[in-house]
């Protein structure tokens, strides 16, 4: 009998945070065609209907994982969450996976070695593989490759120590990162913003996604994202 010329690649899930670090991951794991992505794993935060820290709603999140084809895995969490309630929920997501046969996760980091450190820790003897397709690419050619691959994404969240709340809404793009003060990542990585992803090549179709209310809580300045139908609704509930 001849031997399969190809093998099942393992399964693995996308840890997905909405923004264009993930979706970069996803690209380059789909280029290089090693696993199978079989899922988008993302933290929501219950008392917001968003997704955590980005605060892109879950309509959008649900828009993107269709675009790319993959199958939600929502781990639902409370504001604030205390660790030991993000630890259990996740542990179970992880589990669940395993019983589904995952065998990795892929995540976005790019240098902070103590993040690494603490997912690597948490997924050790669970059977799930933490995958670093981006890691310790510097990042001012990171942020320009993300760009040049077509990918588009807007500011969702900034945190306001690091740079002013008009920067929330504003596409990431060349002039925003000629825009940037110094000392600011171009991707972000430490914090200073966070994206969300409206197009890009590892989505079907573009999301038509515009920019709402400016919003200024616990430090951060949050631009309300609307998918255009969702807009047009808001607006004309506001007019009557």
């Amino acid at each position: 009998m001849p031997r399969s010329e190809s093998k099942a690649r393992p399964k693995a899930l996308i840890s997905w945070s909405s923004g264009k670090d993930s979706a970069f991951s996803l690209h380059e794991v789909s280029r290089a065609g090693e696993f199978d992505v079989v899922g988008a794993l993302t933290t929501v935060t219950e008392t917001f209907e968003r997704v955590s820290i980005h605060g892109v709603r879950q309509e959008i999140l649900r828009a993107q994982c269709e675009a790319a084809g993959l199958p939600p895995r929502i781990v639902s969490i409370p504001y604030p969450c205390p660790n030991e309630i993000y630890e259990a929920r996740m542990g179970e997501a992880v589990a669940n996976a395993v019983r589904d046969g995952i065998t990795h996760m892929i995540f976005g980091d790019l240098y902070l070695a103590d993040i690494r450190a603490y997912r690597e820790q948490k997924l050790a003897g669970t059977g799930i593989t933490p995958v670093f397709p981006l890691w310790d690419r510097p990042t001012p050619a990171l942020a320009q490759a993300m760009i040049a691959s077509g990918l588009e994404a807007y500011l969702a969240t900034v945190d306001l120590k690091k740079l002013p709340a008009d920067f929330a809404g504003r596409r990431f793009d060349a002039q925003l990162l000629a825009d940037l003060p110094d000392g600011v990542d171009p991707c972000g990585e430490n914090g200073e913003f966070h994206t969300c992803v409206v197009a890009g090549p590892i989505f079907s179709r573009q999301l038509p996604v515009e920019t709402g209310e400016r919003v200024i809580r616990d430090g951060y300045a949050y631009c309300d994202l609307l998918l255009t139908t969702s807009a047009a609704r808001h607006r004309a509930q506001a007019a009557r």
